[in-house]
């Protein structure tokens, strides 16, 4: 089975202020399958650390109201491109980001309120067919 995971989960530093989300939950859950490893907003060029992000009416901004939609959508386009020839049967990405998040996201106040929506790169998976799973949900 192959399985696409958010970088970060596996302890990959590529979350937005310089760290990552390593759950062992996940690494265990993928061991003896093919992870693939993948980070959409590092493929966007930004480096890390990076100004947080949320969806703010629907395009990526910083708190402080810089456009970075063209950037997340060209890492999101790339990762894609990155999987294209690859039978990924199933995704596990970060929850609540504004690229990854599956069931939640920040509302684009950044005061920490969520809700109910999609990451532009869960999106993308799901358009495509790709089970996409919530990282809180393996246990």
């Amino acid at each position: 089975m192959n399985i696409l995971v958010s970088a970060c989960l596996l302890g990959e530093n590529c979350k937005y202020n310089g760290g990552n989300n390593l759950s062992e939950a996940v690494v265990n859950y993928v061991k003896g399958h093919e992870a693939i490893d993948i980070c959409p907003e590092m493929l966007s060029g930004l480096g890390c650390p990076r100004p947080p992000v949320e969806l703010v009416n629907g395009i990526i901004m910083t708190k402080d109201g810089i456009n970075l939609d063209d950037k997340f959508h060209e890492g999101v386009r790339l990762a894609m491109e990155m999987i294209e020839a690859k039978e990924v049967d199933l995704a596990i990405l970060q929850s609540r980001s504004p690229t990854c998040g599956v069931k939640q996201i920040y509302d684009g106040s950044f005061s920490g309120n969520l809700i109910k929506g999609q990451g532009i790169f869960a999106k993308a998976l799901i358009a495509q067919g790709i089970k996409t799973i919530d990282s809180e949900d393996i246990s």
